[in-house]
């Protein structure tokens, strides 16, 4: 985790991303500088101009995740200082964040997998995602698994992560639709966008593609839709231009009456979400959802599947622990 912390009219907004150190540094010794004394409320020319400066390292990966981590500090900060949730400022379409436990690794034996999923579901979340692809002639066994342990009432969800042929994904969809699969991400590598649309093209009807969690910019995304590659489109907040731009992606699907849904970092995507009209559900991902609680205060609790945002915490609701987050610093 990177955090930037962003002081102004008496607040501090926080924002934050995932990725290499180095991310730190760009912030530092590019980013910083470009923010500093500027107009809080000024968000989309502040950002504009970060991205700006990344031109000549490329606005994707490390540089790009640096400014997300700015942007979203921007919005928790611009928030505080109206002293409103960070929804209300926006906009609020909807209540509530519909929500899928993610997690299933490949490294968890049968029991581990069974006690995760089992688990999410029996707490009364209603869809689940479990991670395949590593070992190919272990995946339909191990989805069947899966089914069992949460039962024939909960939603099931596979990833993975690029790992097939498009031959071969195509083969396991229709083994996995046995057991009601209705989520197939990332079934290739999205870069083979071509081979997305031949898959969403050929899956059984009720298997919906879902890609884009690797998105850096908003030509990324028209491409993936123009393409025909995806029913659901994906958009991480702390990767693709922060929530300035995570908005922006949304509102691309809407225009194509596309799903959209979020990647990782669910206290993060929170309010941002119930702010889109076709915002469809947000990953609760296990090893994102353990860090937050670590390090926030004003996470929210899942309830009846859903996350739930705090309209008496202004911005995004979180504040950083500093006492606890200390021992783990770089």
């Amino acid at each position: 985790m990177v955090l930037v912390e962003i002081k102004g009219g008496g607040k501090t907004g926080i924002g934050y991303t995932y990725g290499h150190e180095a991310t730190g540094i760009i912030i530092e010794k590019t980013l910083k500088k470009l923010v500093l004394k500027k107009n809080a409320m000024n968000i989309e020319s502040i950002t504009s101009a970060l991205i700006r400066a990344i031109r000549n390292n490329g606005n994707t990966g490390i540089a790009m995740m640096a400014v997300s981590a700015v942007d979203n500090a921007l919005w928790d900060l611009k928030a505080k200082i109206f002293d409103v949730p960070l929804c209300s400022l926006l906009g609020q379409a909807k209540d509530e964040m519909l929500i899928y436990g993610s997690g299933g690794f490949t490294s968890y034996n049968d029991k581990q997998l069974e006690n995760q999923l089992g688990g999410w579901a029996s707490e009364g979340i209603r869809y689940v995602k479990m991670k395949i692809g590593t070992h190919p002639a272990d995946d339909v066994s191990r989805v069947k698994k899966a089914r069992e342990a949460i039962g024939k009432n909960t939603g099931l969800f596979v990833d993975a992560n690029g790992a097939y042929t498009v031959k071969q994904a195509l083969g396991k969809a229709r083994s996995f639709a046995e057991y009601d699969v209705s989520w197939y991400e990332e079934p290739v590598t999205s870069d083979n966008l071509q081979g997305l649309c031949f898959i969403r093209e050929h899956a059984p009807y009720k298997m919906n593609i879902a890609a884009g969690e690797y998105g850096y910019n908003l030509p990324y995304f028209d491409k993936m839709i123009h393409q025909g590659a995806v029913d659901i489109l994906q958009a991480d907040a702390t990767r693709c231009g922060g929530i300035s731009y995570y908005i922006k992606a949304g509102n691309l699907a809407e225009a194509y009456e596309i799903p959209f849904s979020s990647h990782c970092a669910p206290a993060l995507h929170l309010h941002a979400s119930v702010t889109l009209k076709n915002f469809y559900i947000g990953e609760y991902f296990y090893d994102h959802v353990r860090i937050e609680k670590m390090l926030f205060d004003g996470v929210m609790p899942s309830k009846n599947g859903c996350l739930v945002p705090d309209l008496q915490r202004a911005g995004v609701g979180l504040e950083f622990k500093h006492s606890d987050a200390e021992k783990y610093k770089i």
